[in-house]
């Protein structure tokens, strides 16, 4: 099966100008193009695109993803290389859930606050705790 970019992008949950900026920075080398210009994505192609999302989410700059395109494209003797990239990310992704782990313990701290407060019917319920 074949994809138009319009296509394309709403499977990936992303804009055609984000697909066509990938394109024009390099990322999708993999991608046919017809005479006319027209990208065509195949299956094979919307797996790629899934990892470039995966590590965009991730927070990898353009410039790191565009090498590890590179690397995809050289073949096997880059599978080290290219297994880098993922212990790099993994260790980066964990960072990022630690940190939102704490937000999240924030915000149910918060809710709690608010509810107990309302229940309430006033803060200082919660002042009078912290001073007790």
């Amino acid at each position: 099966m074949t994809y138009t970019i319009k296509q394309a992008a709403k499977k990936m949950g992303i804009t055609v100008p984000t697909l066509r900026y990938y394109d024009r920075e390099g990322l999708l080398p993999f991608i046919d193009k017809k005479p006319s210009g027209i990208r065509i994505f195949k299956e094979d192609d919307m797996e790629r695109l899934d990892i470039i999302t995966c590590m965009k989410n991730s927070g990898m700059p353009i410039k790191e993803i565009r090498k590890y395109m590179q690397l995809c494209e050289a073949g096997d003797s880059t599978l080290e290389e290219r297994l880098q990239f993922f212990y790099e990310r993994k260790e980066a992704a964990g960072l990022q859930i630690e940190v939102l782990n704490k937000v999240m313990e924030t915000i149910n701290h918060k809710i709690w606050y608010y509810e107990t407060a309302i229940e309430a019917g006033t803060e200082a319920v919660h002042k009078r705790s912290q001073q007790a």
